[in-house]
């Protein structure tokens, strides 16, 4: 040990936890740690904005369970940050974000930028702290890999005063973290058997997060030998194997009525991972609230959780690579009364999936989507935000591997681009194509010159419909032809694409889109597609104006 600064004390502890990448923006608060970071074998991504540096680390958490790293500088910093600490809460990603703070003197005079970052971060994230002493810094640091990885993942903010990050300290490093899982018992196991012994129609639902490639192949080798059918919840598509005999498809918003119904009617729920919040559970409709009106085996990494909504019949504390590594010891009915039941869901989500209905104008983004599917790569990562347009990327792509989603589950606009980003820069052998609305686009496309600046060729497809789309069509449901403040007047995005030194390409037809995205590919610049689409094209399944007649002739009943 020898005498080292608080920032190297820091830093040293994040190379020693296994951290590879940090996303930030510079800030003059943390000085002592960027000067660390300069000898230090960590990637630094030097972003444009705090919202997009902390969807960065956000995306990284995610494709990788481990805790992505972010840092911002104080007062403003962390608050435009705070959009990628919902997400991360809402997801359950593992995430440490790290503010520059006032010097410990300063403290309650409102100094410049001060902020109390345990009240400000306190209902969002598992724990918000602040280091009073650079000796304790290996503690506190430990302790945040614990608390974000552990139980239900989530988001830590920590606090660093800019005079401890300068002190000195003779402190020894911690040891590595490591993930704590949670498994269930035999006890628990045979229940579950006997459960299966008795259903005549049971389903799975996999969410939530602390997924692996091999707990999605256990949990699939389950699946095949019992017949069981298997659906995801809203944007977990890669959590099964979209062409697999057993997929069902997934809870989004707008899904496959079929698939409801299966879920409706079944007399067995296996929940693994997720929380069933209120898209995938059609806004609390899908089961009763406490009692769910069907048995419920629901398991989940976080005691608090279960029991916290549905009252299940069957609750198991367990991580899905503890439940999942359990699954391999009960066996299967003889002659299970659901054989069959399989195949059929399976052929309904095809069905779902296949062929997307004509929609109005020229370019159609259903047809789009399925041209992407037949041309990319198994792990491709797609990525988007929040709009009516994502819609068509989750009902018409077909997600087959784990990590290749990135999309927000608590609905944040702007996330796609970021996430692409982040993506890229850590796995930059992969493709990353990033979906994006007009209005979702600007909300931190500022951050497609970090992609110019570290060459990071993703494929950024901007559906543009010269409106909130999605607020758009609950206007016109909900106030028939009173249109208020959602019609937007855009830039020419592939101009956009090209000043900051990528390529760009304008798709006015559906015919335009495969040698515009082909010439993209080529090119090896980031890239954005400006695909015009009609605004009438508001959903796959109804126009704009199919959904204001209807509201006109509801409206006209009362």
């Amino acid at each position: 040990m020898a005498n080292r600064t608080g920032g190297q004390i820091l830093v040293d502890q994040l190379l020693i936890h296994g951290a590879t990448d940090a996303f930030c923006v510079p800030g003059e608060s943390y000085l002592a740690v960027l000067d660390a970071l300069h000898d230090a074998s960590m990637k630094v991504t030097i972003c444009r904005a705090e919202g997009g540096a902390c969807m960065m680390a956000e995306a990284a958490g995610k494709l990788t369970g481990q805790p992505g790293i972010c840092f911002v500088t104080r007062g403003p910093g962390a608050t435009n940050a705070s959009p990628g600490i919902h997400i991360a809460d809402q997801d359950s990603t593992p995430l440490i974000l790290f503010v520059g703070q006032i010097e410990r003197g300063m403290r309650e005079r409102e100094a410049f930028q001060e902020l109390d970052y345990r009240a400000v971060f306190g209902t969002m994230t598992k724990w918000a702290t602040e280091i009073d002493d650079a000796a304790r810094i290996p503690e506190i640091i430990s302790r945040a890999f614990h608390v974000a990885t552990s139980g239900r993942p989530g988001p830590v903010v920590i606090a660093l005063p800019e005079d401890v990050l300068t002190d000195m300290a003779d402190v020894a490093d911690a040891e590595p973290y490591q993930v704590t899982e949670q498994h269930p018992s035999p006890v628990q196991m045979d229940d579950l058997a006997r459960r299966f012994a008795a259903a005549k129609s049971p389903i799975a639902i996999l969410g939530g997060s602390r997924w692996s490639p091999e707990t999605i192949a256990q949990f699939q080798a389950f699946a095949e030998r019992f017949d069981l059918p298997v659906a995801v919840s809203f944007r977990r598509q890669m959590l099964f194997p979209a062409d697999h005999p057993n997929f069902a498809g997934d809870l989004g918003i707008g899904p496959n009525p079929k698939l409801l119904a299966r879920i409706k009617e079944s007399d067995l729920v296996l929940l693994i991972g997720g929380r069933l919040s209120e898209m995938p559970s059609q806004s609390y409709t899908l089961f009763g609230i406490p009692n769910p009106g069907r048995p419920l085996v629901h398991v989940h990494p976080d005691p608090e959780e279960l029991g916290r909504v549905y009252r299940p019949t069957h609750a198991i504390n367990a991580s899905p690579a503890g439940f999942c590594a359990a699954l391999a010891a009960i066996e299967p009915p003889k002659a299970p009364a659901w054989t069959g039941a399989s195949a059929t869901a399976h052929e309904s989500y095809i069905a779902w999936s296949e062929q997307p209905a004509p929609v109005p104008g020229a370019f159609h983004p259903g047809e789009m989507v399925r041209w992407l599917r037949s041309q990319l790569p198994d792990d491709a990562i797609m990525c988007n935000g929040a709009g009516n347009y994502a819609t068509w990327v989750h009902r018409f792509h077909r997600f087959n591997k784990f990590a290749t989603q990135l999309a927000p589950t608590c609905g944040s606009m702007g996330y796609g681009v970021p996430a692409a980003i982040g993506a890229k820069r850590i796995f930059p052998e992969r493709t990353v194509v990033a979906f994006a609305g007009d209005g979702c686009f600007l909300m931190n496309g500022q951050d497609f010159a970090t992609a110019v600046q570290y060459d990071l060729p993703v494929i950024v497809v901007v559906v543009d419909n010269g409106m909130y789309g999605t607020i758009r069509m609950h206007q016109e449901r909900e106030y028939p032809g009173r249109v208020s403040a959602t019609t937007l007047k855009n830039p020419d995005f592939a101009a956009y694409a090209k000043a900051f030194g990528g390529h760009g390409e304008r798709v006015e037809t559906t015919a335009e889109f495969a040698p515009a995205f082909e010439r993209a590919v080529k090119s090896g610049k980031p890239a954005i597609i400006h695909c015009l689409l009609d605004p009438e094209a508001i959903t796959p399944a109804k126009s704009l104006s199919t959904i204001r007649a209807e509201a006109f002739a509801v409206k006209g009943k009362h």
